[in-house]
Parts: C-alpha cells; structure tokens; sequence
C-alpha cells in the first residue's frame, strides 16, 4: 500500500506535527466563571489519547464580556489562567500531543443561554446576560438586543484583551494560538458587511473591514514567541447574498500571511441566520481549495469529514494541507486510530493501550492478566 498522506509530517513554523488531523476547538459550555474543570480535563485528556497531531482547546474569552455563553472557557485573568493551566498540566503528565488554544470574542453573538437551554441571547440585566458589542449598532437577530457600536476606547480595551490572553497562553506553554476570525464573531464582524456598517476606517472598503482583525493579529503576534505558530480560522463566505464572499476570504487570507500567519484554518457562515449551507460530507472543503490557491502557508479544511479515504483524498489531491475533525471525533475519539488502520499507516498510543495492538505489544494478549 503507498504511503499515506494524511499520515504524512508538517513543519508549521518551529512545530513538527506527526500527520494531517488535528481536533477542532469545540466549546464546552462548561466554565464556570470562565475557569476550566473536571470537565475540560475529561473532554481534552481523552482526545490527547486520539492519535491526531494537535489538540485546539475551545473558543476561549479575552475578556469576561467576550464569551459567547455564562458556560464558556475565558484566559483573562489570573484564576481562568490557573484553571486552564491545571487541565493543561494533567494532559501533559500522560502526552505529549501539542496543545493550541482559539482565541475569541464573541461580539454580538455573546451573552447567550447554553445550547441545551435553547441558546437565546440573555438581555443585559438578566441573570448571566451583559451587554453586547460589536462593529455596528446591528443585532444578529430580530429577538437580540442591539449591540454597542466599538468607539476607538473599545477597540483599544479589545485589542488589549487579545494580547494579554496570548501572553497568558505563552506563560502556559501553550503551543499555538488560533485567532477566531470565523461564525459570526466579533473579527468575522468586522469582516463582513452583514455585520459591519461603519463609515470610518473600519469600516466600507474589504482593506478597511480587514483592518481591526488584522490589528489583532499582529497583537498576538507581538505577544506570543516568535517560535510558536499562530493560525487564524476564518468563514469562507457568509451563504447569504451580500455577505461574506469566498473572494473576500482569498484576499484576507493573503493578508494574514503578509502578516505572518502560519495556517489558514478555513470553515464557513454565522454571520446571518437565514445562511443557506449545502450541508454535506466536505461541503467547504472547496472553500479551503479556493483560499489554498492564493497563499502558500499550510490551509486546514473542516465540515462533515467523516471518511478516511475522503481525508486522505483531501491531503492527496491538494485540497489542503490538513483537516480538522470536531463533531466526528466526539462521536469516535479514536477516529484517527480507526484511520491509521484502514490507511495502513500508525499513530502514537499510550503504553496503557497498546494492548488494543496485538502487533505492537504481544506479551500482554499472552499474559493471564
């Protein structure tokens, strides 16, 4: 059998990742206070025994009014930074996956009810409900409450929280940072026209809606080691007439790799909720093609990858560079072990389990124990 490629080592900046998966950021919706629990070390520490290449922990806040939800991961203060640096610790004692953590704010689409509960914005003054923000006095639905257009003051206060999170996560070893440009959040908020009606410099022309999340960016860059890599997830197109197009994403996808962006993590919508998705299995991975074609930095492609000959296909033929599993891995967290297998290839397995391989540890399937 040829070598697989989706088995195959990448170079991302100074990290050398052992294949083409890595485990999406899925929020939790757990958090108490933005601190991490038992939960997030149940959740992470069984997906660091996957076998993929990179562990992304959730969506997480750089400042308490940031978070989508009263349930969700903050890292913008001292007891949030000790709360993700024990799960973070605890993983690390039994593997040495590399970790990545998505950095967030949530704009207009914050201060919402957990999605088990129904998901409805939380109106300020309610329990667990703040006040939102965002590039222009827009709700994202009829039923939300408008959001406070940023003045230059929020902006700063903004972009500030970005860069003392990314130090945070440098002082916890973390490996990458991700910026959440994508879904509808506050980056993708400036980015579309959906969501931003500014008439400043933030405002009008795609340079100018690019301009706030590139001036993230380059916070975070300024604040992380310039060993560690930083990606950027970003919405391929809003699938609503006049939003977000793919073309746009192209062109901002170039400039974060001006920038000094190492991976364009490519996924889709959240800007508008009457989005028409053409839901099916790889349904963006043409999205990640199209912006492939305009950078040279590794592109992460995501959405309905369920199939290992589908991933290999996608690494094979040049689609992207690397695929992202998020809802496929909480059903089967040994996806990439199952994958390995049926590509003839093999990934890493704690000691505990390699019992489970008969070809890798014999003696103990010849032991009475």
């Amino acid at each position: 059998m040829p070598q697989s490629r989706l088995f195959t080592p990448l170079k991302v900046r100074n990290l050398t990742l052992d294949n083409r998966i890595v485990i999406a950021p899925m929020c939790q919706y757990s958090a108490v206070d933005g601190c991490m629990n038992d939960w997030h070390q149940m959740h992470l520490g069984q997906l660091a025994q996957s076998g993929a290449a990179l562990l992304t922990i959730e969506a997480t806040a750089v400042l308490p009014e940031a978070r989508i939800s009263y349930g969700d991961v903050g890292l913008y203060d001292d007891a949030t930074q000790a709360a993700m640096g024990r799960v973070i610790d605890s993983i690390r004692r039994w593997s040495d996956m590399p970790v990545a953590v998505q950095l967030n704010h949530a704009g207009r689409k914050a201060s919402t009810q957990k999605p088990w509960d129904g998901g409805a914005q939380i109106a300020p003054g309610q329990p667990n409900g703040w006040p939102t923000v965002g590039p222009s006095a827009v709700a994202f639905r009829d039923d939300y409450v408008p959001p406070a257009a940023l003045d230059k003051e929020g902006l700063r206060r903004i972009r500030d929280g970005f860069d003392a999170a990314a130090r945070r996560a440098a002082d916890l070893g973390i490996d990458v940072i991700q910026i959440h440009a994508a879904h509808g959040y506050l980056l993708h908020q400036f980015m579309s026209p959906v969501s931003n009606r500014r008439t400043d410099e933030y405002g009008g022309s795609l340079d100018n809606r690019a301009r706030f999340p590139l001036e993230v960016f380059d916070a975070v860059r300024a604040a992380f080691p310039h060993d560690r890599a930083i990606s950027v997830r970003i919405s391929g197109t809003d699938w609503v007439p006049g939003g977000f197009t793919i073309e746009e994403a192209q062109a901002i996808s170039t400039m974060f790799e001006a920038h000094g962006a190492d991976a364009i993590h490519v996924s889709s919508g959240g800007s508008h909720p009457d989005q028409q998705i053409p839901v099916g299995p790889g349904y963006q991975v043409p999205l990640a093609r199209a912006v492939k074609s305009v950078v040279k930095i590794p592109v992460v492609a995501v959405g309905l990858i369920t199939d290992p000959l589908h991933a290999e296909a996608i690494i094979g033929n040049g689609d992207a560079d690397l695929v992202a599993l998020a809802r496929t891995v909480l059903y089967d967290p040994r996806w990439p072990w199952h994958a390995a297998a049926a590509l003839g290839a093999q990934v890493k397995a704690a000691n505990q389990y390699l019992r489970c391989q008969p070809s890798l540890y014999k003696e103990l399937f010849q032991s009475p124990r």
